[in-house]
């Protein structure tokens, strides 16, 4: 599995916007700036961050946005879903999609959502405050 451009993306955004002060307005085009991703990639992942409810936004004036929760409070599971959408190993686990060949003999298939479970619980076992350390000590746990 292997998580898309955007994903990678958003986390980086996210981790800086967790190193401001807690509170701050911030923009697209600073965040732009101190993490090297295109502000056109940063202006469209605030807007999904946004809708995904991680990011609060205000228009005009002191406008910008911040995070919606602590950084203790976003995991990496929010951020790849507020992105990718529901995270999902293969079709198995999508009871609305039947585009296998094998699904209806398959002794793996009802085991499927026990890997995607386990995958999304280690995802979001980590949280947007850890990614947002500059000295990673909770990797060393």
């Amino acid at each position: 599995m292997r998580l898309t451009s955007l994903s990678d993306y958003a986390v980086v955004l996210l981790a800086a916007a967790a190193r401001h002060p807690s509170g701050e307005r911030l923009s697209a085009t600073l965040l732009a700036e101190e993490t090297g991703v295109p502000l056109p990639t940063a202006q469209k992942l605030t807007g999904r961050l946004a809708g995904a409810g991680l990011l609060e936004t205000a228009r005009g004036a002191g406008g910008g946005f911040r995070l919606a929760r602590t950084a203790h409070d976003i995991s990496l599971a929010d951020i790849v879903e507020a992105v990718e959408g529901p995270i999902a190993m293969t079709t198995c686990v999508d009871s609305a999609r039947h585009e296998c060949a094998l699904e209806g003999g398959c002794a793996v298939r009802p085991h499927m959502s026990l890997v995607n479970g386990t995958i999304r619980g280690a995802l979001a076992a980590v949280t947007l405050d850890q990614l947002s350390q500059t000295n990673p000590e909770f990797l060393a746990q």
